[in-house]
Formats: structure tokens, C-alpha cells, sequence
């Protein structure tokens, strides 16, 4: 603010709070004997106003009454005014009895008039706070353009979330908002109002409120609620023929503030979110605060949030390492900007390189590793065995076998489930890994343990970006199987349970994460489509292409030979009875797998991984088994497939 302005205006608070100062001793004094005043009490109140003009107003200044903005006012302010009347009225009485001869006053003033004094005092203050509160909100004019047709909004949802959007919208100066009501299924909020805003009725009744109110957009205010009741809200609306936004989920607010600029348009992620991740905030914070932490890959979607999660517990050190350049540089900067007091050190480099590895654990002494550098994309693997040998084994044991020679205290390797039963020259590699992972957690002091889940709506490369891609070209949408399904999770989610899994490791253990239940990939597609605001088959053509190279119908998160143990946490157990081979053969074998990949030999490194993972089943056509088929259009009536995430 301009600081002529902002003199200005404290140069007006005062002259207003001066004139409410003496307003307040007068009609204390008009209460006590009557009005018009005795000639000899209105020369007690000529005594009296300048003394109590320059008590309470310099105490007022110290209590804080000169700052805030009076359209603003809340409780907290309310308190810290009750506090410095208070202390000004007090002040005033004691003045008043110990110094008022001294000063010229008349010492009979009776103690009545003092207490009335501040009564008055703090209630006009508080008349003129609020009167200035109601003007701004109710009748002051905003910067709304006149030919412009407001957004009608309706909330559903009247709790806490709910009415903090509210009060929220009553300050906004952004034109074109009209709030018109709640909607609510608690029956105790029927027929009440919060904020000045009715609660019209309950969630079943939308489409006829919608209707009846003239509603234009209806904003889903419950961060804790669940898919089913979220798929309800938004399937009203879609019946309403209203746009619907949503909060986002409890997860998602991690400081727990709610605000109009976090309203979103409604997403797969929250047609598809389950109950909020429960976290040991106390367990995960012993594990990352004041830690030297260095997570592998980043830059990836996986790697980059796990490294936005991780800096909100305060680590002493957070090293980036990564080696495509750019997405290092970005999330470098954004890490910068939110957490600025978290000291940030991106490292360009690759987990393949072991003398470059050892360099920056030798500058660093990283104390926590977390490793999601791998080759994910299952028919870009199938293409580049050889590559995904060399990147997710090779890198992953120079990785394992550095934090174990600098004695890391925690190392987490991010798995699959595409390791368990594989079928994808990725699946194998990564199950490779996680024996490697679990031989060294044997004879190593560094706590080793492995997570393994499956896809994550919204990473690089999964449906949710390619389905989107296709809607807004227009169609078609591509799925590759009637019957496919996967597992799915968010990224937020998937990421807080692995700190969370880190948390709880004692080494060697394989974290299971629970992914729900399996769906089918054609139900993504079609919720996309009508959260686009199109119709499927009719204005989006739903096309499927057959399996890709590596995929599977379904996914699976256990071996037959696993067993499962339950955590305290009740997303999360461990694979159970995973039968280790002996290290020596599983090292010579391995050292055998990369000899394969050295020469290019792809027949042998794809040999190698049938030794190392016996139930890997490949069937493999020479260099890349993708033979592009066919594409044939799915029926409105047909039963739909799925793209791998």
C-alpha cells in the first residue's frame, strides 16, 4: 500500500476511535444522570475526555486496534478488542482514583460511570467494525460488469469446507459469482442458514433447486467425501444440466485451509478417490526431519512428488537426482518456491554411472534414499531390453550397493506390480531388483525396503494424459481389451503410503499398498469423456487395439508363494514367506544378464530373465514384439478394454 495512503488512513482510525472514546464517556455519564447532563457532570466530562483520549488510544495502539482491516472482522479480532478495552477502562479507573485530584479532576466520580464507560466504549467499536463489515459485503459495489450474466452457484456441502467458501465468496471482489444456497444431506442443517446463506435442501433435490433457482454451477464443498458420493453429486448435476467443481480431497489439503482458488473442475482422480490416507505424521517426521534425504528419478511423476511430500517434513537436505535435465530444472524451482527454507541441491546425473554415484554420496552423505529412477513404459521396455537391464538392475544395485558402503540408514525402492507373475520385459527387470534389494538387506546394516503398488492416475505416460490428449482431438478413444483392468491410485496417495511404508521398514520387507479393487480401463475412458462435457460412442468414439507387447489382462500384487502380513497401518502389508535365492548364484546370474545386455544379445538377456524370475512369460518376437493390429470400433453396446498405465 501507498504509505501516504496507509498514514492516511491510521490518521482516520484514530479521529474515528477518538470520537467513539468520548461518544462512549458521554452516554456512560447521560445513563448514570440523565440527559441533559448537570452543569457540574458535563464539566467532569470536559475533565475527563482528554485524559481518556490519551490513555486509550496509546493503549489501543499497543493492543493492535490501529492494524487490520474492519471489513474483515472476525472473533480474534472481536477478543483482542474486548481485550484492550478492557485494559484501557482499567487504566482509566486507577487514573482516575490515584491521580485525579493531582491532574484537576473530580475525584467523586462514581465507579458505575467507569464500567458503563467501557462497556460503551467496546460496543460502538464493535457496531462500527461490523456496520463497516455488512456495508462492504452487502451493498458496496464490486467491479461487475453490467451486461455480464452472474454464476449462479449453489454449494453442496454446508460444513466447515462449505461455509469457508461462503464467507469466502461474501469478501471476493472477482465479478459474475452470485452464491444462491447449500445443499446438505444432514438433516439437523434442513431449513438453516450459515454465512447469510440458506440451506435449500438435501443433495437428491439438486436438479430440482438447479431448476427452480436458476442455478448455473454447483461446487462440491466436501473434501472428505468419498468416490460413491462424489459419482452421486456429479451425476445429479449432469442430470441438472449445471457445470459441477469440486475441493479437493483431504489429502490434497495438506495445510488443511480451504479457499475459492483451490476449486477445480471435477477429475478422474476424484471419481476414483477412496477414503483420505490415514499418515503417522509423528513416524514419518522421525524418519525425514534434519535427514539428509537423495531420491533417484526426481524429475518423474512419481520421484517429483514424493520430493514435494518429503520437503514439507523440513529434511536437513533434500538432494535431486536426476538426468534429463529439464525436468530436474523444473521441479528444482518449484521446491525452491514452496519450501524455501529446505536447502535444495539438484544433481544432473545417471544411477548406471557408479564412480558418479559414489561422487555426490561422498559430497552429500545422504541418510535416506529413496529410489524411482527406473524405464516404466512396458512396450518402450519390450523394445529395449537390453536398455531396461542395464537402467532398472544394474542401476538399482549400484544404487543399493552405494547407500550400503556409505551406510545409509534407510534405503526404499519403489517397485511394481507388474513384478509379480511378469510378463513384460519391465515386470521382470523390476522383480530382478527387488531380489537384489532384498539380498543385500540380508548382510547390510542399512535398512532396505521395497514398496510395491500399481499405476497412478495422472504420471507420465498413463491413461489419463493419453485419453485426454485423444478427447480433444476429437476421438477416437484407443483401449486395448474388453477385459482389461488395473489397479489405480493417485499420485498423492501413492507417495504419502510410501513415506509412510519407509517409515515403518525394519529391512527386507516387500510393502504391499492397497490399490481397492481392479476396474476396468473402459470405465476411465468413459467418465473422461463425460467429464469433458461430450457423450460416449455418440460424440466420442470408443476404439480398442488389442494387447500391447508385455501387457497383461489384469495385474497382481502377490507371488503364489506370498503370503501377507498385516501393518498397523490398514493400507499397507507386507509380502510375506519371499523365498531369496542364494546371493552368490543370484550375483552370477545377474552378472551373466548384463554380459547379455553389453553384447545386445537380446535372445540371451531375455534367457537371463527367465534364470533369475521363473515365472516370467515372454513370448517374444525378436527385437520389438509390437505388431501394431487392426483398429476396430467398440459398439455402443459392446464391452470395453483398457490402455496400460
Amino acid at each position: 500500500m501507498n504509505p501516504f495512503l496507509l498514514y492516511n488512513r491510521r490518521l482516520l482510525i484514530a479521529l474515528v476511535q477518538a470520537l467513539l472514546i468520548a461518544l462512549a464517556l458521554w452516554l456512560a455519564l447521560a445513563l448514570r444522570y440523565d440527559v441533559p447532563l448537570p452543569p457540574a457532570v458535563n464539566i467532569q466530562w470536559q475533565q475527563l475526555v482528554p485524559v481518556a483520549l490519551v490513555l486509550k488510544i496509546v493503549l489501543f495502539y499497543v493492543c493492535g486496534l490501529f492494524r487490520g482491516w474492519w471489513r474483515y472482522i472476525s472473533l480474534d479480532d472481536l477478543l483482542v478488542l474486548l481485550r484492550g478495552n478492557l485494559l484501557a477502562s482499567l487504566a482509566l479507573a486507577l487514573g482516575v482514583r490515584l491521580a485525579g485530584t493531582r491532574l484537576g479532576l473530580s475525584p467523586a466520580l462514581p465507579l458505575a460511570v467507569l464500567l458503563l464507560d467501557g462497556l460503551l466504549c467496546f460496543l460502538l467499536m464493535t457496531a462500527v467494525r461490523v456496520l463497516t463489515r455488512l456495508f462492504r459485503e452487502r451493498y458496496y459495489p464490486h467491479a461487475d460488469v453490467a451486461s455480464q450474466q452472474p454464476v449462479r452457484l449453489l454449494l453442496a456441502g454446508a460444513g466447515r469446507a462449505g461455509q469457508a467458501i461462503a464467507r469466502e465468496l461474501r469478501f471476493s471482489r472477482q465479478p459474475g459469482y452470485q452464491l444462491v444456497g447449500f445443499v446438505d444431506d444432514d438433516e439437523a442443517k434442513q431449513k438453516t442458514s450459515f454465512q447469510g446463506v440458506a440451506v435449500l435442501g438435501r443433495c437428491d433435490e439438486l436438479p430440482q433447486l438447479c431448476q427452480r433457482y436458476d442455478i448455473t454451477q454447483v461446487i462440491i464443498a466436501i473434501p472428505s467425501a468419498q468416490r460413491q458420493q462424489i459419482r452421486r453429486l456429479v451425476e445429479l448435476c449432469r442430470s441438472a444440466r449445471v457445470t459441477s467443481k469440486i475441493l479437493p480431497s483431504v489429502s490434497e489439503l495438506i495445510d488443511g485451509s480451504v479457499s475459492v482458488n483451490l476449486v477445480k473442475d471435477v477429475a478422474l482422480e476424484d471419481l476414483l478417490g477412496r477414503q483420505p490416507v490415514r499418515l503417522d505424521t509423528a513416524g514419518i517426521a522421525a524418519c525425514l526431519r534434519d535427514q539428509v534425504v537423495f531420491v533417484s528419478g526426481a524429475g518423474g511423476s512419481i520421484g517429483s512428488e514424493l520430493c514435494r511430500q518429503i520437503a514439507r517434513f523440513a529434511p536437513a537436505r533434500l538432494i535431486l537426482f536426476e538426468n534429463a535435465e529439464t525436468p530436474l530444472f523444473a521441479i528444482e524451482q518449484e521446491l525452491v518456491q514452496r519450501f524455501p527454507r529446505v536447502p535444495i541441491v539438484p544433481v544432473l546425473g545417471d544411477i548406471r554411472y557408479r564412480a558418479r554415484v559414489e561422487a555426490i554420496f561422498d559430497e552429500q552423505m545422504p541418510q535416506v534414499v529413496f529410489h524411482a529412477a527406473a524405464y516404466k513404459h512396458v512396450p518402450m521396455v519390450e523394445c529395449n531390453p537390453a536398455e531396461a537391464v542395464n537402467n532398472n538392475i544394474r542401476g538399482t544395485q549400484v544404487l543399493a550397493e552405494t547407500s550400503s558402503r556409505f551406510g545409509v540408514d534407510r534405503f526404499v525402492m519403489i517397485s511394481t506390480d507388474k513384478a509379480v507373475n511378469p510378463t513384460s520385459i519391465m515386470g521382470a527387470t523390476k522383480r530382478v531388483a527387488e531380489q537384489l534389494v532384498q539380498a543385500l538387506a540380508r548382510r547390510s546394516r542399512t535398512c532396505f525396503v521395497t514398496v510395491r503398488f500399481g499405476n497412478v492416475l495422472g504420471s507420465n505416460g498413463s491413461v489419463v494424459p493419453i485419453f485426454k490428449e485423444q478427447i480433444a482431438r476429437g476421438g477416437p478413444v484407443t483401449v486395448t481389451h474388453p477385459e482389461v483392468t488395473r489397479f489405480f491410485m493417485t499420485i498423492p496417495e501413492a507417495t504419502q503410503l510410501v513415506l509412510q511404508a519407509a517409515a515403518m521398514g525394519q529391512g527386507g520387507e516387500i510393502f504391499l499398498l492397497d490399490m481397492g479393487e481392479p476396474m476396468k480401463v473402459l470405465h476411465l475412458a468413459e467418465e473422461l469423456i463425460r467429464l469433458s462435457g461430450k457423450v460416449p460412442y455418440r460424440e466420442i468414439a470408443i476404439q480398442y487395439t488389442g494387447l500391447r507387447p508385455g501387457e497383461k489382462l489384469y495385474e497382481e500384487l502377490l507371488l503364489a508363494a506370498e503370503g501377507v502380513k498385516s501393518t498397523p497401518h490398514e493400507k499397507i502389508c507386507i509380502a510375506a514367506g519371499v523365498c531369496a535365492q542364494d546371493e552368490n548364484l543370484l550375483l552370477l546370474q545377474v552378472e551373466q544378464l548384463y554380459s547379455a545386455a553389453r553384447r545386445l544379445d537380446l535372445t540371451a538377456v531375455v534367457e537371463g530373465l527367465r534364470q533369475l524370475v521363473p515365472e516370467f512369460k515372454s513370448e517374444r518376437m525378436g527385437p520389438c514384439r509390437y505388431r501394431p493390429q487392426p483398429v476396430r470400433p467398440i459398439d455402443a453396446g459392446t464391452a470395453g478394454g483398457g490402455i496400460e498405465g
